[in-house]
Formats: structure tokens, sequence, C-alpha cells
């Protein structure tokens, strides 16, 4: 494949982050390729098995919205046309937090849709632009070091089933290669250290399986019930594409739910209400459940390294990944398409590639809020591996404690604790005085 590497970018990954990001390049560079090791075609929409986590509840939060349909303007509509939903939480979504359940309360609005239809969706308006082109079946195996050795100038690929090998030359690399992502051992082969990865595991499990949707509609359009720790177990049901519902079990530690028709069931009439269970009963089964277990917590700092080649981005999964317990990992790709659109917004592609670390550091700014919920929240399972929260942190638990309390019936309260869950606020938001007088009524 011939390119002029001064303006060409390679992303690789073409999965929400891998799509968005090159969307945003496609504005600068006269080419951009995104190359995806799994098998991707134009027909309907399938499972990809480098993205395992897909067969699970998905949701894009407001914000993630908002920020999808302004690097996209209309893919929204082109998603609800699809079969997506657009849920109010919780006013539309039957949900038992760990304090109570939410009742006649302000929340957030997300979307919820299957992994595939989003991104089937996505490669038809993105690599539909004629700046963008999507290689498939073939897996980066490391990065091409400019002359000098201060540059990534393009990356190694193989093709996959067949072995060839070849090399892709760009400006500018962006790795989204998702939770499997070598991107540290390929910088440690160019000689570039990189701190070592930050990490909380709370060891949550995910099982899930979907429904036919039935056809009489009920009070609720979603449920979710959360675990606490008595009860370590919980469920999420939403709707999706192809009149679909997608049902998730959750479990902390040894209360990982099975996969097993009997004792799935059992699992889920096991929840802290049987409202969740009794909702599947003469509900079809579409399909068996399958598990997923990777769920830790884990940032590797690219941003704090001490050498950083230019031409180097790496974003999404590969950055940072979340529990996906708390929805924010889409949510957060489409803020960190939007960082890496404005970091290149005016400059020329040499440029773009030389300020390469400026670009790192504010992809990382977008992960911090998210990286604080989930690590914050995870620490409360006394199974958590990970840091410990000292005494601060251990007031800002029982503090945060009494705001979901109050979030269950204030509204004041719910209103700010659904726009930091979403992302739309800073977690200082719930450090406000309306927020915080409200709080403090509370017994956590």
């Amino acid at each position: 494949m011939a390119v002029d590497e001064t303006g060409h970018a390679v992303v690789v990954g073409a999965g929400v982050s891998g799509l968005l990001a090159a969307h945003a390049l496609a504005r600068r560079f006269e080419q951009v390729t995104v190359v995806e090791r799994d098998a991707v075609t134009d027909g309907p929409a399938e499972f990809r098995a480098g993205v395992p986590q897909s067969r699970h509840v998905h949701i894009l939060w407001s914000r993630g919205l908002q920020a999808l349909e302004e690097l996209v303007p209309g893919v929204g509509a082109d998603l609800e046309a699809a079969g997506a939903a657009v849920i109010d939480a919780p006013s539309q979504m039957r949900w038992l937090s760990p304090a109570g359940w939410f009742a006649g309360v302000p929340g957030a609005r997300y979307l919820s849709v299957s992994r595939e239809v989003l991104e089937s969706t996505l490669r038809r308006r993105i690599v539909d632009r004629s700046a963008v082109t999507l290689m498939s079946r073939q897996e980066a195996t490391g990065l091409l070091p400019a002359p000098g050795d201060t540059a990534v100038s393009g990356v190694r690929l193989r093709e996959r089933g067949g072995g060839r090998e070849s090399t892709l030359p760009a400006s500018l690399v962006v790795v989204a290669t998702g939770r499997s992502s070598r991107t540290a051992e390929w910088l440690l082969r160019l000689g570039y250290p990189v701190p070592a990865p930050e990490r909380v595991d709370a060891h949550l499990g995910y099982s899930s399986r979907y429904y036919r949707r039935p056809v009489a509609g009920g009070p609720w359009r979603a449920m979710y019930l959360q675990g606490n720790p008595e009860v370590p177990r919980g469920g999420v049901i939403v709707p999706i594409d192809g009149d679909r519902w997608l049902v998730t079990l959750i479990g902390q530690g040894e209360h990982q739910p099975p996969v097993e028709e009997g004792a799935w069931l059992a699992f889920a009439s096991s929840l802290r209400s049987p409202e969740l269970s009794a909702a599947l009963d003469g509900a079809e089964p579409l399909t068996d459940a399958v598990a997923f277990r990777a769920t830790a917590n884990e940032w590797t700092h690219f941003e704090r390294a001490k050498r950083w080649p230019r031409g180097l981005v790496v974003t999404g999964d590969a950055l940072c990944r979340f529990n996906p317990v708390y929805g924010h990992g889409m949510t957060v790709a489409a803020l960190q398409a939007q960082a890496i659109a404005e970091q290149a917004a005016g400059r020329e592609p040499a440029e773009i590639a030389a300020r390469a670390r400026e670009t790192q550091r504010a992809v990382a700014r977008c992960v911090k809020a998210a990286w604080l919920i989930a690590t914050g929240e995870d620490a409360r399972y006394p199974g958590t591996d990970g840091p410990k929260p000292g005494r601060f942190g251990r007031l800002q638990q029982d503090y945060l404690a009494r705001v979901l309390v109050a979030a269950n019936t204030d509204p004041v309260a719910c209103e700010a604790f659904f726009a930091v869950l979403s992302l739309n606020r800073r977690p200082e938001a719930l450090l406000t005085p309306r927020v915080a007088v409200r709080a403090t009524r509370r017994r956590a």
C-alpha cells in the first residue's frame, strides 16, 4: 500500500475508540488508515472476537451521546433507526441502588444499543469518508522507529491466517487496541520505558444472555438491581436493537454468576429484589449465557513517561480500562476523540505528530473523573485488589454513601448524582452546599 507518510495517519483498532479517533484525524490528514485484526465486513452487524465484552450490557451516557453527535452529526438518529433506545434513568428505569429504590427523581439519559450495531453504524458513517480506509485481518505487531529513534514512523503488520508481514508508514500512529493492548511492550522494544499500570480489581464477574423483548409494555423500559456488601449480586435488563433484551447478571468475588441454565436462573432469583427474576418469567431466551471476567480497572500512565516518541498517541482501553459496570468506557472514548480533534484543529499533519505528547496528556485528562468513580466504588469491596483507601478515602466513601441515600428520594441530590455519574459534571459537584446539606442529614 503506497502512502505519503507526511499526510498519513494510522489508527490501530476499529472499535469505538479507533473509529472516532480516525474520524477526528480525517479533518486534518489526507489519508487515515484504520488497521483491524478481526475480519470486518460491510454486511450485517456481527460479533467480533476482539471485543469479548460486547455480549454484555453497553450504555452510552448522555455526555458521551452529546460528544458522539458533535463528532458525527446525525449518528444518534441513525442509531435509533437501527433499534437503539434512549432511556431516562431512573424515571424509565426500575433502579434499586445499594441504599434503596430511586423514586420520582430526575437523573440522566443514556443510549442502550448492542456494541455490534454501534460499531457497524459508526463504520458506515466514518469509513465512507474518502480520507478513511479500513484494513481488516491485519494484526499490528509493533511500531516502526524513525531515524534517530525519537519518533514513531508507522506500524508493523502481519496478515491474519496467511502470516504475510508488512510495514505501514505514517507520520502519526494512534493505538486503540482495547483491553488486549501490547503498547507498553512495543515501546520497551524501542527503548521507551513506561510507568507500571495502576490497577484496582474488585473481581466482578458478568454473565449475560439475550431475550426476546416482550410485546406488552410495562411501567419501566429497563431495570437495574445493584448489589450491596451483604448481597454482592446484581442484574440489569436493557432494551437493544432487534426487539431484544440484553440481561446481564453481576457478582463479586465468590459470587460469580454462572452460565448453566438452571444455575443462571437461580442466581437471578437470588438478588436483593425478586423483580428481575419475575420479569424473565415467560420471556423467551434467544441465547445461552456467556461469561466475562476481565473487569479490573487498569490505567497505564503513558502521559507520565519520562520520554515519549513523536507521532504516537494511545487512547481508549489501550490507555485505561474501567470496570464496565459503571458504563463509562464508550463515553470516555468519545471525549478522547474530541480531545484529539481539538489538539489537531488548525494544525498540519507534521505539527500534529510533533505535538503527540501534548495530545497524549489531553487524552489522559478525559480519564480522570471516570477513574475516580470506578476505583472509589470498587474499593468498597473487602476483596478488592489494589490500594486501600486511607482515613480520608473512607470519609469520602461515607459521604458518597450519604449522597446516594439522599439521591433515592431528593431531586437536588439525585440530579447532582446522575450529572456526575454521566460525566456531565466533575465529582466535586457533589460537594456543593446544596448537595452537602442533604447528604449530611442522611444515615449512610
